[in-house]
């Protein structure tokens, strides 16, 4: 494979036939300048591709540069598979990554699949080019430990000692998260590799020499992010076992993926990325013991008084099928913190700077501070994140905004564009984590008030409304290697170019995607939703 190299093309050349396509092409060529290991197509998580192989990569480029307005590019599993004729208010490109019959919705059946070149997982945001780097899991991270604060530590973590593991595309947004909340925060990561690479990115603040250096800097109890080269199942038991006990214990390590994901303890990197084409099956196994000891480890700690929630991982679940009966004692973040605030709409939402130019971003935070001053939460996040996150690929931001909130501030960006106050279109999106945009019976959805935990027909329903709300890039996906069976999730995104026909697909698509989260939580009986509804004028049918 000849190597290539990833750049995001920048400024106000357009390549394609329009800002529509230019801006889903340059959201391609950024989840890869962004990604874990884009020679591979791989984004992040192991496995989760922008594209199935370098050919359907070209082939989508090569569309995306000659279509028309009034064509839709169709994508099965990373693969191009066809230009429909449509009308001009259709989306440019539909696409369904991974999607298998219930039955066959396995781990094994996927791998096979996927050694024979006829599926790809598209992981969440990686498939449907939506991944804006690791700020995007900052923000959900910071969101989920100043929701810890508010409950357990009166609204503050100054100094309080957090515990995980993980530095990978996901995990690494941890220790920055961490350290903006003020805690000591220690992050165990198997791959020097990465800890290397989140110390020059600024995402981590120092490396520990080993255990012992690790605690002594936890022990001074000020804000600081620190990485340890080890094992998580070595260390977190190591810790218990020195009678330590810090605040706040989680992990987000591939633990969804028992091959291609989690290291177990006691090898190395090099002895389990031989076994994952030579032995596999052993791999999955020892993947599976170590992880019973990691989670056991877990629980101690939860027993002993940590707070301790599950990261969305499918720790719990690979712990449970390794014998670790208690596994699901610990709680999904999800449901543990954030639930209220899905219930009424308000989610992970995102906004792109098509021109590589960060002053677009700094002109829309200051919209977003303007627009929103009642919204404590989100102009704290702002300020922080603007002296705190480093932009990777296109500059973006990310903020937990709601119903109503997020169509007003796209419908503002637009005209800014139309005015020419910044230099270029800006693209918006959102995470797939989102009111209804995900059924996952082991993270979002987990005991959902109404038992509808593994219904799927929520983020079907979402993605075709985003279809008939006139979305220009609209997703389906469901889970691959590890994931394969667990969930079903959709994605949209929307190009604000300054026209009036952005500006009706922006109002029609940002207050539908954002309406159906709503019904979803209001149909399963939660009262957040039902006031919701009630105060925005939502016509929710409800029992």
């Amino acid at each position: 494979m000849r190597s290539r190299s990833f750049q995001v093309t920048t400024g106000n050349a357009l390549r394609c036939r329009g800002w529509r396509q230019e801006g889903l092409l340059r959201m391609l060529e950024n989840v890869l300048a962004v990604g874990e290991d884009p020679q591979n197509l791989v984004v992040y998580a192991a496995l989760g591709k922008a594209a199935r192989d370098w050919p359907s990569h070209d082939k989508i480029v090569e569309t995306l540069k000659s279509m028309r307005e009034g064509e839709t590019l169709l994508v099965q599993s990373g693969k191009p598979i066809g230009l429909l004729q449509t009308h001009r208010h259709a989306p440019l490109v539909i696409m369904a990554n991974c999607n298998l019959v219930g039955q066959w919705a396995k781990a094994e059946v996927f791998y096979e699949l996927a050694a024979k070149n006829l599926i790809c997982w598209g992981g969440l945001t990686a498939g449907d080019w939506q991944y804006i780097g690791s700020q995007g899991v900052i923000q959900g991270t910071y969101e989920i430990f100043a929701r810890i604060a508010e409950r357990h530590f009166g609204g503050d973590l100054a100094g309080r000692f957090i515990l995980t593991a993980g530095l990978g595309g996901m995990g690494g947004s941890q220790p920055l998260a961490g350290r903006m909340t003020q805690a000591a925060i220690l992050c165990v990561e198997v791959d020097e590799e990465r800890i290397e690479r989140r110390l020059k990115s600024g995402y981590l603040e120092t490396r520990a020499r080993d255990l012992d250096h690790a605690l002594a800097l936890m022990a001074e109890k000020r804000p600081i992010s620190v990485g340890l080269c080890a094992n998580a199942a070595d260390v977190y038991p190591a810790i218990l076992a020195r009678g330590v006990i810090p605040d706040i214990v989680t992990d987000q390590t591939s633990a969804h993926d028992l091959i291609y994901g989690y290291v177990p303890a006691g090898y190395s990197l090099a002895e389990v990325r031989a076994m994952r084409s030579a032995e596999p099956q052993r791999l999955m196994q020892e993947s599976l013991r170590s992880i019973a000891v990691h989670v056991r480890a877990m629980l101690d700690f939860q027993q002993a008084g940590a707070v301790v929630f599950d990261n969305g991982n499918l720790l719990r679940t690979h712990a449970r099928q390794a014998g670790v009966e208690r596994a699901f004692d610990i709680p999904i973040f999800s449901e543990a913190f954030l639930r209220p605030l899905f219930a009424r709409g308000i989610g992970p939402f995102r906004w792109v700077a098509l021109g590589g130019d960060p002053a677009d971003i700094a002109r829309i935070d200051d919209l977003v501070l303007e627009m929103f001053p009642q919204n404590r939460v989100v102009a704290n996040w702002i300020r922080l994140a603007r002296e705190h996150v480093p932009f990777q690929g296109l500059p973006a931001r990310i903020a937990w905004l709601g119903h109503g909130e997020r169509t007003a501030l796209g419908l503002a960006v637009n005209e800014l564009v139309r005015k020419k106050e910044l230099s270029a279109p800006i693209a918006f999106t959102r995470d797939h984590l989102d009111g209804a945009a995900m059924a996952h019976p082991n993270i979002m959805t987990e005991h959902m008030r109404d038992g509808s935990d593994a219904i799927a027909d929520w983020p079907l329903l979402n993605a075709m409304v985003n279809c008939a709300s006139m979305a220009d890039l609209v997703a389906i996906h469901s889970g691959g290697g590890g994931y394969s069976g667990y969930m079903t999730s959709a994605g949209v995104t929307l190009i604000a170019d300054g026209t009036p026909e952005a500006g009706e697909r922006l109002k029609l698509s940002l207050t539908n995607d954002t309406a159906t989260g709503v019904m979803r939580y209001a149909d399963a009986g939660y009262e957040e939703a039902l006031d919701e509804a009630r105060r925005k004028s939502i016509n929710a049918f409800v029992r």
